[in-house]
């Protein structure tokens, strides 16, 4: 299991970017914290979710 965004989900052995697009969201738009880590944009791809990672997925949000 993989806790993302405080919940646990059965995500372990799935590339980052698979699990965005699968879960509709947009990498230009968001930044990611895996295990207290902040990734670069550019490695998503290349990250395989482990057990019992930690993911944070912040989203940037405009208004006033």
């Amino acid at each position: 299991m993989v806790r993302i965004n405080g919940k646990e989900e059965n995500t372990a052995n799935t590339s980052l970017s698979d699990y965005l697009k699968d879960n509709g969201y947009n990498p230009e738009s968001i930044v990611i914290e895996l295990n207290g880590e902040i990734l670069n944009r550019n490695n998503y791809s290349s990250v395989v979710l482990q057990e019992n990672d930690v993911v944070e997925i912040l989203m940037f949000m405009g208004g006033g």
